[in-house]
């Protein structure tokens, strides 16, 4: 007997904004990566990275709140909330060692972030696949 998904029981309108949040927080990352070029070549580069650690930050606490409304109503799987919480606490370590400077650890966690977030939202997109012997 097939099991419904979250986004099935509830309707499309759930997918579409945690799509949407893994999508602009993806964005913010790649902002500021870009960011932390302009930080090293520009006087105002500083500004936008900060701006830009916020708008990241408010991303990932969205995506939370995305993935806890396609979660809870419907009792699917909490696998998303847990992803979005992991990444939290990422985003807040981030945070942490921008504002304390420590570059050798900020970078490659940024790096990482971005590819952690690129890679979730691929899987958003692309959705459940069905197996063809489970088909069967």
């Amino acid at each position: 007997m097939p099991t419904r998904t979250t986004a099935q029981q509830h309707g499309p309108g759930f997918s579409k904004f945690l799509r949407a949040a893994i999508a602009l927080q993806t964005v913010a990352i790649f902002f500021q990566a870009v960011t932390a070029g302009l930080l090293l070549s520009t006087a105002y580069g500083e500004t936008l990275h900060s701006v830009g650690a916020r708008v990241m930050y408010a991303a990932s606490m969205l995506y939370v709140l995305a993935a806890v409304l396609a979660w809870r109503p419907g009792g699917g799987s909490p696998r998303p909330v847990l992803h979005a919480t992991g990444f939290l606490v990422l985003a807040s370590v981030q945070v942490v060692l921008g504002i304390a400077h420590v570059a050798s650890l900020h970078v490659p966690l940024g790096a990482l972030m971005f590819g952690l977030s690129t890679l979730q939202l691929g899987r958003t997109l692309v959705g459940p696949r069905v197996r063809a012997d489970a088909a069967v």
